[in-house]
């Protein structure tokens, strides 16, 4: 006999039962919620979307590179004379490569903050708006150290922009959107969660860096884009992801906007970031450093070394404190106290508090500007290494796979030296030097004014005829 079957089968309800039954367990949207100030995720997702995709851009980017005509067979051959065009095409010539990438307008009149990597370098600068218009911009300033950029429109009138949020907030596990225009694709929206915080030495070891790590989906095209919290604040702009294949794995990386904007308002305000300085040079406290010196946990910066007439030095810091907090703000390692130091203003006092002989205590000192003590101990470069050096070309950067803004060319090595003792040539790109990025003969004089004489150095290097990559040890003079 056969039994009456449901219209919609018990299997197929099941599931669905299943799925309303975990929604209401994991997601009890309450009035009690509601009065607890928790976000409705039922409707968030939604609700950050229609609020900021208006603020989100897509910008579209032109960089001219100087290439080399290729050799046609037999040129030059007089034997082929005459079948050679009189008018032959120039040696090298110009070709236009474009770009694509995402920014967030962060004020009403038009200034919209993105990544470095996204306009440095650009000859044109287009923007497309959510409404559809379309503007020229302006880049207003760049930062290669900490990959972010700033560009303008002039919309002529008042624009939707974004809202910022505390990053040092933000929890591991916290839902976040990321809004942008990946592979071309207009007015994306992914979700995920802040999978860690504090990721260091993702793009550039010795970098400015504190990322956000997120699964939201990131792919390229993102960058620049917004990551937003449920309350519609930006927590990160998104920068990098971790992938062997080139698009995403679930590894994304985000600048953390506490630090984005500080960033851009010294970009809008003087075209260029000027930062902090203590005076020390630090080191992460490991285990063996921390029970050597009686110390519990690796939390903090160890001092080792206090430079001359530094900030530090006229503070009375010495060298083997270990600073624990940065104007109350805890300091988890060395890299943390850089970064506070650095997104000081100049001439502000803070209280540094550092661990000496198992005591506390608070140390008021006066930052001052590194751009200034650069420029003050600058050496030169010849008389300390026996090169010169220029910043990379368009197509140097291109042929040797540098980032816009990265390395300088040696253009001149001295017979004798210490860069010919080393094995340096005319055409190699000098990367870092003791870790430290450079993107001019400025930022090099700077690093070796910081090595004494006959002390070596690690220098990264490319080399101009290779394209290898490696570091070499070199003895100063």
């Amino acid at each position: 006999m056969n039994r009456p079957q449901p219209s919609t089968p018990i299997r197929r309800q099941a599931p669905a039962l299943l799925g309303l039954i975990l929604l209401a367990l994991l997601f009890p949207w309450s009035a009690d919620a509601q009065k607890a100030g928790l976000p409705d995720l039922s409707t968030a997702i939604v609700r950050v979307a229609k609020d900021n995709i208006p603020a989100v851009v897509h910008i579209e980017v032109t960089r001219s590179q100087d290439v080399r005509r290729p050799v046609m067979p037999f040129e030059g051959d007089p034997f082929f004379r005459f079948f050679q065009d009189p008018q032959q095409a120039p040696r090298r010539y110009k070709r236009e490569m474009r770009g694509l990438g995402t920014g967030m307008i962060t004020d009403a009149q038009g200034h919209i903050l993105t990544n470095n990597h996204v306009v440095g370098g650009a000859s044109k600068v287009q923007v497309l708006l959510a409404d559809g218009s379309r503007y020229e911009a302006r880049v207003v300033g760049t930062d290669p150290k900490t990959d972010l950029a700033v560009v303008k429109i002039d919309a002529g009138k008042s624009l939707p922009h974004v809202r910022f949020g505390d990053s040092d907030a933000v929890e591991v596990g916290e839902w976040v959107v990321a809004i942008g225009h990946p592979r071309g694709l207009d007015q994306t929206v992914t979700t995920g969660i802040v999978s860690a915080k504090h990721r260091r030495g993702i793009t550039d070891p010795s970098g400015y860096q504190d990322f956000l790590q997120t699964d939201a989906a990131i792919n390229p095209g993102n960058s620049g884009g917004p990551l937003l919290n449920l309350r519609g604040e930006v927590v990160g702009v998104n920068a990098a992801i971790a992938s062997t294949s080139g698009g995403f794995e679930g590894i994304g990386f985000a600048i953390p906007s506490n630090m984005a904007t500080y960033i851009s308002r010294e970009l809008i305000a003087r075209g260029k970031v000027e930062r902090g300085w203590l005076g020390v040079s630090v080191q992460d406290l490991t285990h063996d450093l921390a029970r050597t010196m009686g110390i519990e946990g690796t939390r903090g910066a160890l001092v080792t070394e206090v430079h001359k007439a530094s900030p530090a030095e006229k503070a009375g810091l010495k060298q083997g404190d270990v600073v624990v907090a940065y104007n109350g703000k805890e300091i988890r390692d060395a890299s943390q106290l850089r970064n506070e130091a650095a997104s000081s203003p100049i001439g502000k006092e803070v209280k540094v508090t550092v661990l000496r002989e198992g005591k506390k205590r608070d140390v008021p000192l006066r930052i001052e500007s590194l751009e200034s003590r650069i420029q003050a101990s600058a050496v030169p470069i010849q008389e300390r290494l026996g090169i010169t050096v220029r910043p990379a070309t368009s197509r140097e950067a291109s042929r040797l796979k540098l980032r816009p803004g990265q390395g300088v060319i040696i253009t001149r090595v001295e017979t004798g030296s210490p860069g010919a003792k080393a094995g340096l040539e005319p055409g190699d790109a000098v990367l870092e030097v003791n870790e430290m990025p450079l993107s001019s003969a400025q930022d090099l004089s700077a690093a070796l004014a910081l090595v004494k004489p006959g002390e070596q150095v690690l220098v990264s290097i490319v080399d101009g005829r290779t394209r290898d990559r490696g570091s070499l040890q070199i003895r100063l003079r």
